[in-house]
């Protein structure tokens, strides 16, 4: 049934009106459809662990559809105004999935049982959204409030759902987990310098080259200064700084979650520690982890949850 639907498969080749898709998906085809994507895209771990609750598997399934989608339509279709006119569209989707109305694409009908199951609130979609639209017209940050209140949007509703998935409200947890959250994107934004100045996009705060005597021009030629490492240094500092804040929920969480959680903690810290290994030039090369470097960290993981549960 997938097979025969495959325009689904790739949102950047979609470029069609909204209003040209017909209703015509069963809910099991749109099952099928978010487990078929979550587990055929290109991302480079797997989106449902083995170790999360099969319970929960299809749940993880449809609300990563969505995701997918909402980023592909913000990063694949190569034109700003086409990307906002589908950002928009996806959002006219979400708010029907959520008020009853007809809904035309097959994420929406799997993501409706997911959130009628799990009561989970229309606000994190919405301002996942919110984010992606953002990127679309907003390239440069003034400073870490800018960014942080990106994170806010773009990495902060992930933990949440995450969280809510797993039957976890309450605002401790969230608070933990914010902090996690905008630890990873900023860890994504470090990592990643060269690959959004590709698209224009500078997440660095305009105040710290200022402070440091340095350029987004400087940044375009990627030219490697002092300058340039002293920004950085305070970009990896910061983001280390709430991954230490957030670690403590890994303690709060089931085995199960706690294991995953503490292993995304400690694949963002590794990527600050190859930062620094390479003295912070990223404009040189990608810091990147290796598959034996997976290995070593899920192996740390497990042995740390094992300790903790045991005490």
């Amino acid at each position: 049934m997938i097979s025969a639907k495959q325009p689904f498969a790739q949102p950047k080749h979609f470029l069609a009106s909204s209003h040209a898709m017909q209703p015509d998906w069963t809910l099991d085809d749109a099952l099928a459809y978010t487990r078929w994507l979550s587990t055929h895209h290109y991302e480079n771990f797997h989106v449902v662990s083995a170790l999360l609750p099969r319970r929960l598997h299809q749940d993880f399934y449809n609300v990563y559809a969505f995701c997918r989608w909402a980023d592909d339509l913000g990063d694949e279709i190569g034109n700003t105004l086409e990307s906002l006119r589908l950002l928009h569209w996806w959002r006219e989707q979400l708010h029907a999935c959520y008020d009853g109305g007809e809904v035309t694409h097959p994420v929406f009908l799997a993501l409706r049982e997911t959130a009628s199951l799990h009561e989970l609130p229309v606000g994190p979609f919405d301002d996942l959204i919110t984010a992606f639209i953002h990127d679309q017209t907003v390239t440069r940050y003034a400073d870490w409030a800018a960014v942080d209140a990106y994170c806010v949007n773009s990495a902060n509703p992930v933990g949440r759902l995450v969280l809510m998935l797993c039957g976890y409200r309450d605002a401790e947890r969230f608070r933990l987990s914010d902090a996690t959250c905008t630890a990873l994107q900023l860890a994504n934004f470090w990592q990643d310098v060269t690959v959004d100045l590709l698209k224009d996009r500078v997440y660095l705060p305009l105040h710290l080259f200022e402070r440091h005597g340095y350029s987004v021009e400087e940044l375009s030629a990627r030219r490697f200064t002092p300058a340039f490492r002293a920004s950085m240094v305070e970009a990896v500092d910061r983001a280390q700084a709430l991954f230490d804040e957030g670690l403590p929920l890994v303690r709060t969480l089931n085995r199960r979650l706690s294991l995953d959680i503490d292993l995304f903690n400690r694949g963002g810290m590794r990527v600050l520690q190859k930062i620094r290994e390479q003295d912070y030039n990223v404009l040189a090369a990608r810091p990147s982890i290796s598959k034996a470097e997976r290995v070593t960290l899920l192996l740390g993981s497990l042995w740390r949850v094992a300790l903790m549960k045991a005490a």
